[in-house]
């Protein structure tokens, strides 16, 4: 591991010498993810992306992208572009990006079964905004508000999310 990884621990995330509190998926950890399991999947994820809501915060990292109106993420295994940023009109499952609470205000974006998504090996690791300490994920890693804010400006190319 690098002083720059995002460390997952059975307790907290690690980051640049501090630690963290975070939730994860209510599935808890897996070696063999599924989609609509609720786990979090252990391994080594590069961080490939970071989403931000541009009318309700500044952009974070200068290589961050707004989150539009109609921004979806598709989670239907019938879907040829499952497990990928899609837009309105979308006939198959998935979900709304630009949600009404602040979950989805920055999300950091790994490459967990991406770009070239098996079916049904699960979709979209995020890293994003909690519900609340303890509120567990579908599957993606959650902090507080405060915590996810300082993080993102720190996130650079090599930064990679470990789950041990």
């Amino acid at each position: 591991m690098k002083a720059a990884d995002l460390v997952v621990t059975p307790t907290h995330l690690r980051f640049l010498g501090r630690q963290f509190p975070r939730t994860i998926g209510r599935g808890g950890f897996t070696n063999r993810k599924v989609e609509g399991d609720g786990a979090t999947p252990r391994g080594v994820h590069r961080i490939v992306g970071m989403l931000y809501r541009p009318d309700r915060i500044a952009q974070p990292a200068d290589w961050a992208v707004p989150i539009r109106p109609g921004d979806l993420w598709s989670d239907d295994v019938r879907d040829v572009d499952y497990n990928m940023m899609v837009r309105v009109p979308h006939a198959f499952s998935h979900e709304d990006l630009r949600r009404a609470d602040p979950m989805y205000d920055v999300v950091i974006i790994t490459d967990w079964n991406w770009p070239y998504a098996v079916k049904g090996r699960g979709s979209a690791i995020f890293i994003h905004q909690w519900r609340g300490k303890g509120r567990p994920t579908a599957g993606c890693v959650a902090l507080s508000r405060a915590h996810l804010h300082w993080i993102a400006p720190q996130i650079k190319h090599n930064t990679r999310l470990v789950i041990a």
